[in-house]
């Protein structure tokens, strides 16, 4: 089995500030520092180091061409990326606080651009059992999430950011969900289901809702919930001094995957990547906070 994470790839530029900018407000940063990034990049290169059979597929500008030498760097394959000539790479423009929170806002450029003819070709290398990653930084997410499923793939969603196309997609043809708790909550408002009262009861309104699928739901400094219909547990995290948090998602998600894909049961999966994302926050930067598999490894005794 392989993975096709089809996503986004971004340039990251991250400012250190004190606090978060406010309505109104001319705040000075910091520092600068220019980092690759993209859901679609992160989860890449957070399975390529898990030691998963990693493709990307998506779409830079020419301004972009660098993030392919990182991700081949790290071993991804980028035979799937199309460079593009008419739009420039999509960027975010990050804010880091002094607690190592981020706010992030995104620009789609070339990851809004994937035609349903680039889709067709990419999917054509890929089959049954194939593990497709999906997150919500491209177009043309429905079309994808049907086709892949026509042949058979094992479809994972990274609903983030979480905004209305979300509930354009076929959401009964996800086998994985990878989430946090707002994102959760609203795939369930969303279906006027009632509130929950903690975090368990979430996770168990989702299996309801999604009887076919697995949750994988983040709940931040507490760890994980693991929710299938037949069981469900917490994965505590691992507590350390977080520099910047903006992987640990991905990073998380990459590793659980991998995880999965290695024959891992869920248990030692879920508890492989909360080893890793704790890793990842005690660094800067999204794709190069994120750490090889002997060093998660080392970090548990292994």
């Amino acid at each position: 089995m392989r993975v096709l994470c089809f996503g986004s790839l971004n340039i990251d530029y991250t400012y250190r500030v004190d606090h978060f900018v406010r309505k109104g407000e001319t705040l000075s940063s910091e520092s600068l520092q220019v980092f690759s990034g993209g859901k679609g990049l992160n989860q890449s290169i957070a399975l390529a180091k898990a030691g998963a059979p990693t493709y990307l597929a998506g779409a830079v500008g020419e301004d972009g061409l660098f993030l392919l030498d990182i991700l081949k760097k790290a071993g991804v394959d980028t035979s799937c990326v199309q460079v593009r000539s008419d739009v420039r790479t999509g960027n975010a423009i990050i804010q880091n606080d002094k607690e190592g929170d981020n706010c992030i806002l995104l620009y789609g450029g070339a990851n809004q651009a994937i035609t349903r003819a680039q889709i067709d070709e990419v999917l054509e290398k890929f089959g049954e059992g194939d593990f497709l990653i999906l997150q919500n930084e491209i177009n043309e997410l429905p079309y994808l999430v049907t086709r892949a499923h026509e042949r058979g793939m094992k479809i994972v969603l990274n609903p983030s950011p979480m905004d209305e196309k979300i509930f354009a997609l076929p959401l009964d043809l996800v086998d994985y969900f990878l989430l946090n708790e707002t994102e959760g909550s609203e795939l369930l408002k969303h279906d006027g289901r009632p509130e929950w009262g903690n975090m368990d009861e979430l996770a168990g309104g989702l299996t309801a809702r999604f009887p076919g699928a697995t949750i994988v739901l983040t709940i931040g400094s507490n760890g994980a919930i693991f929710a299938d219909g037949k069981k469900q547990f917490l994965q505590p995290s691992f507590p350390v001094k977080a520099v910047d948090t903006t992987a640990a998602g991905d990073t998380f998600s990459g590793y659980f995957i991998a995880g999965i894909l290695g024959g891992m049961a869920e248990e030692p999966a879920m508890e492989l990547a909360a080893r890793a994302a704790s890793i990842a926050v005690t660094r800067p930067g999204a794709a190069p906070s994120i750490p090889e598999r002997k060093e998660v490894e080392a970090a548990a005794g292994k």
